[in-house]
């Protein structure tokens, strides 16, 4: 078994830990997350795409809308982030401010018509490639929660001789520092039917690999009040590396012209995970060095985890050439999300089976043409997982996109895509010391080229 203590206190909301690390809950339900990634197209329409295919990143909701495709496509997309963090901790606010640019998707399909077969009118064949998380982030926590995370002297309160004990139990200072790298990204292959001109069915399998890094830092300055201090700086690393499968399915039906219902089922994700994990804690006692930090060798350990599967319903309404109205319905079932072997993950399971809730989100898109422009806008509310969360910790986002077809071959896609919701992050083990309170705001800008044939 893992050295690496997996405790965990759910706590109102997503990456809440008792260690300054992640746990292995915090993992799973991070490892369950999607964003908002995809072509330029679905971006701006806030993913709303369920009943509409036709584009690239819709197949990754509903692989039967590879079928609405009349002729060949191929797109790539590149996205650009700017974040902001803003860290609350016992009054103490830090703003904190990153921006990152990555290659986001790249993907084609091709479409057939059916011979042989009067019931059959289309065949579709499409490879995707696309970032589903991106997790590049840091901030900086710093305040005075007046409660020590190391109160005791390392090397005279263990010694059995009470006669020499040092509680550290004034507190000076504490700085957390929280630093992540990495993605989540997939390979997806679909295959799409048309049955008789009302019926498009869909399926598709994806392999998905994960590459997460994690650094944290953790100083805190005490004092026993009788003039001896003691500075503790307790840095841990955390890489976590994850191969893994699913499957999707899909139905497009279109009763009578203009209006399209579809309905979704993306199973959870199986991934094999191997991770590396190694802590780092010195001490200053009176302003010296103990020249005997706490070096334990790097750990290692492989396990697996099972993700949450989703439903997803769709109703959209295209207006002929001039535009589309499109909304979704998504039930997430992350009370289902289980790591193994159980029988070493009894107390992490146990914490995802009563801390999380099965999720209900909804995304809203539309279009509008005019001559060789496309407007686009959406918006979406994506509910947070766990069981005591309040509305400000679900994500709430909006979209803007623009669309320009310079011929019948190729066209350039533009999105801009705000999010915004609150997290807490209990970096601290103590007991009654309060987590950091985090608003994060997220701006991104996607550019997609299109080009078909």
């Amino acid at each position: 078994m893992n050295l690496k203590t997996p405790l965990v206190i759910l706590y109102l909301c997503s990456f809440v830990m008792s260690a300054q690390s992640l746990s292995y809950v915090d993992q799973a339900v991070l490892f369950s997350t999607e964003s908002n990634f995809g072509t330029a197209r679905y971006v701006g329409m806030s993913g709303a795409f369920g009943a509409l295919g036709n584009d690239m990143s819709a197949v990754d909701i509903n692989p039967a809308g590879l079928a609405v495709y009349n002729k060949g496509e191929f797109s790539t997309t590149f996205a650009y982030r700017d974040t902001d963090i803003n860290s609350s901790f016992y009054g103490n606010s830090i703003p904190n401010s990153d921006d990152y640019f990555r290659f986001s998707q790249i993907g084609g399909v091709n479409s057939w018509d059916s011979f042989g077969n009067s019931d059959i009118y289309k065949f579709a064949f499409g490879f995707n490639y696309s970032v589903v998380n991106h997790y590049n982030n840091n901030y900086v926590v710093q305040g005075n929660s007046g409660i020590p995370e190391y109160p005791d002297d390392p090397d005279f309160n263990f010694d059995n001789d009470p006669d020499n004990d040092i509680n550290y139990i004034n507190v000076d200072d504490q700085y957390f520092y929280n630093y992540t790298s990495g993605i989540n990204d997939k390979f997806n292959f679909s295959f799409a039917t048309l049955y008789k001109e009302i019926l498009y069915m869909g399926a598709s399998m994806a392999f998905h690999h994960i590459d997460f890094y994690q650094n944290t830092i953790f100083e805190e300055s005490n004092n026993d009040g009788e003039g001896n201090t003691m500075d503790v700086r307790n840095v841990e690393y955390l890489s976590t590396y994850a191969s893994g499968f699913n499957f999707g399915l899909g139905i497009i039906v279109t009763p009578y012209k203009g209006l399209r219902l579809g309905a979704s089922y993306q199973s959870p994700i199986w991934y094999n995970l191997s991770e590396r994990f190694e802590q780092r804690r010195s001490y200053i006692f009176n302003g010296e060095l103990d020249p005997d930090p706490e070096y334990p060798l790097p750990n290692y350990y492989d396990y697996q985890l099972k993700t949450a599967g989703k439903f997803t319903g769709s109703i959209a309404y295209v207006f002929g050439k001039y535009g589309l109205i499109s909304f979704d319905y998504i039930y997430k079932g992350f009370k289902n999300t289980k790591l193994k072997p159980s029988s070493n993950f009894i107390d992490e399971n146990l914490d995802l089976d009563t801390g999380l809730r099965n999720t209900n989100s909804f995304k809203i898109g539309t279009e509008w043409k005019y001559n060789i422009l496309s407007f686009r806008g959406g918006y979406r509310i994506i509910q947070s997982p766990y069981n005591s969360s309040a509305s400000e910790y679900d994500v709430e986002g909006y979209s803007f996109g623009l669309g320009v077809k310079f011929s019948k071959r190729f066209g350039l896609d533009f999105a801009y895509d705000n999010s915004a919701y609150a997290e807490q992050y209990r970096f601290m083990s103590a007991q009654g010391a309060d987590p950091a309170n985090l608003d994060i705001t997220n701006n991104r800008f996607t550019t997609s080229i299109v080009v078909n044939f």
